[in-house]
């Protein structure tokens, strides 16, 4: 008979969430093992833009928590020597309610203790010299945007905690079953105090009732990344399409006349939830996007109208050397439409954590430390 192993807590998951839990619970002490099916994570953590992007956040709880995931971000970069640039970001207006959305936001936003600004082309152009100052109206300007490599982060971290914190990884391990307190593992029998379901893919697997009755729906984006560029640009860009898409500006007056503008306009961004961001990873590529197409099942196969829109809007905005495409890819994460993440206990001593909605990078170590402080103490 096979002995059965042992750990305090299990978390299933070595994507970003599972990491944020792992470390949370390790640094409180807990031994920790971490159970990847893949060699590695390859899911929706590695397939970003690497924004940590707390401007995106609206003020209170939400936005403090993702001040505390960029205060981890950065301590881990750090600690494990990977690419983490507080380079911030700008949102630049090119037409009067674009303007009027930004102003709004900066009166809201300073008194909440955001970090912003309203700057004027001149000021613009200073902070980065990929802005098209061409009509260029003004811009907003935030100070607290962290740029990773989801590639290089999501591959380094494990080696991070595994050395600073002896969190114990197991890759290639597919839990199949759940029975607390044991978990199934590739046939094998492994027993833990606590288990924290954080894969969206074993969620679906493991808790198939639960899933189906979560209202869990799912969003594929699509991205691109170029060929590395000869100098740095400076900070994260965002056209005015951006603007509609957090949920940081949705108390500005003037935000409802901005999206009629653009269902009007630019139908095709509506219909494909579009949206035109640029950052640069530690390589210098520039990570563009991205579409938003929801449902369960999707296409698997990527279209070239919707990578053609984003480059044709990015060029109203940014002026880069190059804008060859190295890569192009698609991704599908969780998401809970009107919550901001879905957390169940369908058995005592087992948590789930699933769909964050995108703000994975953003929000998870934050969340990891608010779980894990409710289940464990």
């Amino acid at each position: 008979m096979t002995e059965t192993k042992s750990t305090e807590i299990a978390v299933v998951g070595a994507g970003i969430v599972g990491i944020a839990h792992a470390l949370a619970a390790a640094r409180r002490g807990h031994r920790v093992t971490v159970f990847e099916r893949n060699e590695r994570a390859i899911g929706a953590s590695i397939r970003n833009f690497g924004m940590v992007w707390p401007i995106g956040q609206p003020p209170g709880h939400l936005r403090n928590r993702a001040m505390r995931s960029r205060q981890i971000w950065l301590e881990m970069a750090e600690q494990g020597g990977f690419f983490g640039d507080p380079v911030g970001s700008l949102h630049l207006a090119y037409h009067p309610d674009e303007l009027a959305v930004i102003e709004e936001f900066v009166d809201i936003a300073k008194p909440a203790g955001y970090g912003v600004q309203r700057l004027t082309a001149d000021e613009t152009a200073k902070k980065s010299s990929a802005a098209v100052t061409d009509g260029l109206l003004g811009a907003l300007w935030s100070d607290t945007e962290v740029i990773v490599d989801p590639r290089e982060a999501i591959a380094a971290l494990p080696n991070v905690l595994q050395s600073a914190f002896n969190v114990n990884f197991q890759f290639g391990s597919t839990v199949t079953e759940v029975s607390y307190p044991h978990l199934t593992v590739n046939g094998d029998t492994w027993r833990a105090d606590h288990i924290f379901v954080c894969s969206g893919a074993d969620f679906e697997t493991l808790y198939p009732s639960l899933y189906q009755s979560s209202g869990i729906t799912k969003s594929k984006l699509q991205m691109m990344r170029t060929a590395p560029q000869p100098d740095r640009i400076g900070p994260a860009l965002c056209g005015g399409l951006t603007l509609t898409h957090y949920t940081a500006f949705s108390d500005c007056p003037s935000l409802s006349a901005l999206k009629q503008r653009f269902n009007t306009e630019l139908p095709f961004a509506a219909d494909w939830h579009i949206h035109v961001m640029m950052s640069q990873n530690g390589l210098g590529e520039l990570i563009l996007g991205d579409s938003h197409e929801y449902g369960l099942t999707f296409d698997p196969f990527d279209r070239a109208d919707i990578n053609q829109f984003v480059l044709s809007y990015l060029q109203g905005f940014a002026q880069v050397p190059c804008l060859d495409i190295a890569a192009s890819w698609h991704g599908i994460y969780a998401k809970l439409p009107g919550k901001t993440e879905f957390i169940a206990q369908p058995e005592a001593g087992v948590t789930i954590v699933n769909g964050l909605s995108g703000a994975g990078m953003t929000l998870s170590f934050g969340l990891g430390e608010e779980v894990i402080l409710q289940k464990l103490g």
